[in-house]
């Protein structure tokens, strides 16, 4: 009992020392407040202020509280698999379980030897994208990374709260920066009254402009993610797919890219509403090869698909519908026009 109950103890504590980022950032935004509204004061500027700031601390709620989701049930081993799995000692053997197991499921991608992506610790076939984070303890549908400066897992649920927080943010920084500078220059210059004041404008002016150049990196760095259809673990160690591996195999385009994460509709786009196409265990692929295991579906008897169907073969499994329309629409491929040689075929 001791043992588990010192565990126990271990990872609450753990619990506890994820929150500090988040309350550094929290004091950090409070102190703005207060020194911004209350002590520089600048009227003009206060509704616009309150706009991005309320924008800002929206997208940063969201982007903390909004639970990362899990594998659906269809990607867990049922009970009878795992007792299959547990006799069977090679390697091999396992594989060949979770190969036919995998044939019945939207699964395209292979560990770097060419394996099944099975995660031991959940017992579940990973869906393309999806990877287990050791922090949350759990599998996360298109993992980004953990961020401890939101103590949450970035993924497909929150990452557009993610893109937005980085751009309000930064918004808020460099709004900041150019309404205080006129009084951060006065404060060097000695026209500013002997008050309370003046430290603040000061350390204002400093912190808002440090943070300005790193979220600003940052954010563009997420931009070309969103652009490429990356997530930050593809970009460090590129998807591998039956043919090899392919670090443009989820991407479709930029514009197809962007509607993926932000949704269909422009007008939500600024909103920290979740708009995302998908369910998160499936995407759409831009391969050169189709992956042999998984048995192609009739294409139907109308024409136009016919046509589409040339040169491409649909997986078993249809893609929901809101991904499917990233796949039906007219605009250019514009990632295809640089890569001739590849052809593009919708995958679950």
């Amino acid at each position: 009992m001791a043992p588990s109950g010192s565990r126990s103890m271990k990872r609450g504590c753990q619990r506890v020392l994820y929150w500090i980022p988040v309350l550094f950032i929290a004091l950090i935004v409070a102190w703005s407040y207060y020194a911004y509204v209350l002590q520089l004061c600048i009227v003009v500027y206060l509704l616009l202020y309150h706009v991005i700031f309320i924008m800002f601390v929206w997208a940063y709620w969201q982007t903390i509280f909004t639970q990362p989701m899990n594998p659906l049930e269809e990607f867990h081993l049922s009970y009878s698999d795992k007792e299959l799995l547990e006799r069977e000692d090679r390697g091999e053997s396992q594989q060949e379980i979770l190969r036919r197991i995998a044939k019945d499921l939207p699964i395209y991608t292979r560990t770097n030897s060419g394996a099944i992506r099975f995660c031991e610790r959940c017992q579940l076939l990973k869906p393309d994208r999806c990877h287990h984070c050791s922090v949350c303890d759990k599998c996360i549908l298109k993992m980004d990374h953990h961020c401890p400066w939101v103590n949450n897992c970035v993924g497909f649920s929150n990452y557009k709260f993610f893109m937005l927080f980085l751009a309000y943010s930064l918004l808020y920084c460099l709004f900041i920066t150019a309404t205080d500078l006129q009084y951060f220059i006065k404060f060097w210059m000695n026209g500013l009254p002997d008050t309370q004041a003046k430290f603040h404008i000061l350390f204002l002016f400093f912190s808002a402009s440090m943070f300005s150049v790193s979220l600003a990196s940052l954010f563009i760095y997420h931009c070309w993610l969103v652009c490429k259809n990356r997530s930050t673990l593809e970009a460090v160690r590129a998807p591998v797919f039956r043919h090899g591996t392919d670090k443009n195999g989820f991407s479709l385009g930029i514009s197809k890219n962007l509607r993926q994460v932000f949704g269909d509709e422009m007008k939500y786009w600024p909103v920290p509403m979740f708009s995302s196409l998908g369910d998160g265990c499936s995407f759409p692929t831009c391969l050169v090869n189709l992956d042999p295991e998984q048995p192609s579906s009739p294409t139907g008897s109308n024409p136009a698909n016919k046509a589409a169907a040339e040169g491409r073969q649909f997986p078993s499994k249809p893609l929901r519908e809101s991904q499917s329309r990233l796949l039906t629409s007219t605009p250019s491929w514009t990632e295809s026009a640089s890569n001739p040689g590849m052809t593009i075929e919708n995958e679950a």
